[in-house]
């Protein structure tokens, strides 16, 4: 009988080959810290060159690894962006609860020492700041940061104030916290970047509380932002201050 017989075709040689290539996952995708070593490689290089200037195959040098296992555990450049951004918000998404756990007229200091205290931290703050580096200058990153930080964060805030305007409230206290994060630690702008951090949450909490909870009237504004009532004054005592305040 002339079948084919299991030991027809072409042989393997012992080296493998003659075998046919398997698809799938590259060699060495078993290693445990491979993952977690080209996300250390991809936070440093977003950190150091910026979303746009940072490739692929930059980070799968700095790891160490083929390219191949990058895309094999992430897919695309915006993938591996959006696992940092994850992880350096991890601590900001699991305290999200504690933000809002206590007293609503306080939300707005444990909300300012939570995101003052993650840029404090050496570990947290490398991170955080090439996500805003990156988010500032490329929209997909922009996309990203949008994407969890407004879902998972700020509108889990703004449904525990149950007010009509509570995402533009929480929305404008972010802008806040942002803003001096990047005064503070990107830019570094003297006095802000050596000031106390105590000091700083000591004068922006009452900022961010107006923010979240007070009403919008010009009392309110006075108190957040420590601006005296000028309505007893002469009225060219009032004119000053109106021009200074536009300046």
């Amino acid at each position: 009988m002339n079948g084919v017989t299991a030991s027809d075709g072409p042989a393997a040689s012992p080296n493998g080959a003659g075998a046919p290539r398997r698809r799938g996952r590259p060699p060495g995708t078993e290693s445990a810290g491979t993952r977690d070593r080209i996300l250390d490689a991809a936070r440093e290089q977003f950190s150091a060159r910026g979303y746009e200037k940072t490739s692929v195959r930059g980070i799968a040098k700095a790891a160490g690894v083929d390219s191949a296992l990058v895309h094999h555990y992430f897919g695309t450049k915006e993938r591996v962006f959006e696992a940092a951004v994850e992880i350096a918000f991890g601590p900001v998404l699991d305290d999200r609860d504690t933000v809002l756990e206590g007293p609503l007229d306080e939300v707005g200091e444990r909300m300012t020492r939570m995101i003052i205290g993650l840029w404090e931290n050496p570990v947290t703050r490398a991170p955080l700041l090439a996500i805003v580096r990156s988010a500032v200058n490329n929209d997909a990153a922009a996309a990203v940061f949008r994407r969890l930080v407004a879902g998972q964060l700020l509108r889990r805030v703004a449904g525990r104030l149950e007010r009509p305007d509570a995402e533009l409230r929480v929305e404008l206290a972010a802008a806040q916290l942002v803003g001096i994060a990047m005064i503070r630690y990107v830019i570094r702008m003297e006095p802000l970047a050596s000031a106390d951090p105590e000091d700083i949450v000591r004068r922006v909490a009452p900022v961010v509380q107006g923010h979240l909870t007070r009403p919008l009237n010009a009392g309110h504004l006075r108190h957040a932002y420590r601006i005296p009532d000028t309505s007893s004054r002469p009225l060219d005592d009032r004119r000053t201050l109106d021009a200074v305040r536009t300046l």
